[in-house]
């Protein structure tokens, strides 16, 4: 298959674009490069050995979209991963977050409806689930628009409407991926994570503690009911993630799904600073700030659907993840600014 990444040149997209590339379809990247690298693309594409057109715009430019995807056609799918990603960003500035993840999303449909385009396959987010009633989530577990952040409910709200474009067109293949947590980086150390000022995810905090850049990582909390106190997460390799983008592209079926992509396994923030410790052969400094308004005491999922509908699974442990983070921030300390 050729396939469209829009955002393909971000973090989740550049380690998606591999594993496509790998698997042997080919990719085209729409990517306005506001929070991503085209470093990040030349490295894929020396990884694989192949070429990655690119069009550095917002995929809501119609006009020059539209002339990329005739340029590269036909192509048989798009992945949608272009969208802002901050959740507090998006509590101060949600008008922004509106128009951007929900135009970008509503633009995707109507490429693929200008195109006959008939596959989508949408970065969604367990922030979709708000707070949890009952662990694991699975699939079906309660979902809202009173969720605690402008950005879940952008997530939340694309989903809706790629059930109404599905329900609407016959033939549309529309997946919406809920993600967890993805964290770890290419195993060449080659491909990472490299998030624009301070990292507002742990792992890549945790990272930049652990080469020198930043002094110590702050634990929201450490009161919570769960085993040390600090909050659980549901941590899944981004090339663990990246293999789910495959296996949903190459097993869509006509209408609208949701996956959960997972590992089922909840890791506690200092068990992962404890693993990235080992990784990095070094104490992580860290200090107990309190809680943030909004967190959750534990979130993961049962991912047993993509199991049994695609053969899917996570396959890398939480220590794999930081080895592999580790390898990619100490060769490239400055990310991809590093000469």
């Amino acid at each position: 298959m050729r396939v469209l990444l829009s955002g393909g040149a971000g973090y989740i997209g550049v380690h998606t674009a591999i594993a496509l590339l790998e698997a042997g379809h080919e990719v085209v990247v729409v990517d306005d490069m506001s929070n991503s690298s085209l470093e990040a693309l030349v490295r894929a594409g020396e990884i694989t050995g192949a070429g990655i057109p690119l069009l550095v715009s917002d995929i809501r430019d119609e006009a020059r979209v539209r002339t990329f995807v005739s340029e590269n056609a036909p192509l048989d799918a798009v992945i949608h991963f272009a969208g802002l990603k901050a959740v507090g960003e998006s509590v101060a500035d949600p008008l922004r977050y509106y128009d951007v993840n929900i135009g970008s999303a509503v633009a995707v449909l109507k490429l693929m409806a200008a195109e006959s385009i008939p596959t989508v396959v949408f970065s969604s987010s367990a922030t979709v689930y708000g707070q949890p009633e009952r662990l694991p989530l699975v699939e079906d577990s309660p979902t809202g628009l009173d969720l605690p952040n402008p950005y879940g409910k952008t997530k939340r709200i694309v989903e809706e409407i790629l059930a109404d474009a599905a329900a609407a067109g016959p033939g549309v293949r529309a997946v919406a991926l809920r993600y967890f947590n993805p964290v770890g980086a290419h195993p060449s150390g080659r491909v990472g994570e490299d998030p624009v000022g301070v990292p507002t995810n742990l792992m890549p905090y945790v990272a930049r503690v652990a080469v020198g850049e930043l002094e110590r990582v702050g634990i929201f909390g450490d009161d919570y009911p769960t085993p040390d106190g600090t909050g659980l997460r549901d941590y899944i390799h981004v090339m663990d993630l990246a293999a789910g983008h495959v296996a949903a592209l190459e097993n869509a079926r006509p209408g609208y799904e949701v996956f959960n992509l997972g590992t089922g396994v909840p890791i506690s923030v200092r068990q992962l600073i404890a693993a990235f410790g080992r990784a990095a052969r070094r104490e992580i400094p860290s200090t107990v700030l309190p809680r943030r308004a909004g967190d959750v005491a534990a979130s993961y999922c049962d991912p047993a659907k993509a199991w049994n509908r695609w053969g899917w699974r996570a396959e890398r442990s939480i220590d794999d993840a930081c080895a592999d983070a580790w390898r990619w921030q100490s060769r490239n300390p400055q990310g991809y600014r590093t000469p």
